[in-house]
């Protein structure tokens, strides 16, 4: 399976794409890099460059899934609307490239590639430059974390929590825990004694995201 990883941005966007093999196996680092707009331009014409690189990544290398970090706000919202602006065209060139569209807490990628969901920077870094031995570091630090996402997404692609946490985004998914396509209620819906579980452990992630001052993200 061919997996684009997304990092999103507006100043930067990182990319990676990674080629899995299945769970357990070898992974194969496919191509990476990252889309830079500079300040000086306008807003929209930065969002316009956004989707026509992003796009012509996914012409070039036909993604089988996309895997993008959840967007949560911090402190700044100014700067939170700006990138959830950039974030709504990424997801939107994905959409017209035909790519699925999963997503991940950082919680969730940090956890995957590095084994601790409070992993810093560096040590995410190291892990994604190892699963994909890479020579070096990939630069820059968005394109180590589009390239964590993409892991993430090879890691439990095929395993019943992957079915639970990899869904496929839905508007009513982010309007609260009891919309239909919510995680909460999705879960119920796995039909098996750990559903439960899941939906609590989802809870305690989004309560722990909460109490961060800052806002957490991949970076």
């Amino acid at each position: 399976m061919v997996i684009l990883g997304i990092d999103p941005g507006i100043a930067i966007v990182g990319w990676g794409v990674i080629e899995s093999f299945g769970v357990g196996k070898k992974l194969r680092p496919v191509d990476y890099g990252a889309i830079t707009t500079p300040s000086t331009m306008t807003t929209e014409d930065r969002l316009w460059e956004v989707h026509r690189e992003l796009s012509a990544v996914i012409k070039t290398y036909c993604p089988e899934a996309a895997s993008i970090e959840e967007l949560f706000f911090n402190s700044n919202q100014k700067t939170g609307i700006i990138v959830a602006e950039a974030r709504g065209v990424l997801l939107l060139a994905c959409r017209q490239g035909g790519v699925p569209i999963y997503e991940y807490t950082p919680l969730q990628i940090k956890g995957a590639v590095a084994g601790y969901g409070r992993a810093d920077k560096q040590q995410v870094i190291r892990m994604v430059t190892t699963f994909l031995g890479l020579k070096e570091p990939p630069k820059p630090d968005d394109t180590a974390d589009a390239l964590a996402a993409a892991i993430c997404h090879s890691f439990t692609g095929t395993s019943k929590l992957a079915e639970y946490y990899n869904r496929p985004t839905t508007m009513a998914g982010k309007i609260g825990q009891e919309g239909k396509g919510s995680r909460a209620v999705w879960a119920s819906k796995l039909g098996n004694e750990n559903a439960a579980l899941l939906a609590r452990i989802e809870r305690i992630e989004e309560r722990r995201q909460a109490e961060q001052s800052g806002g957490e993200s991949a970076d």
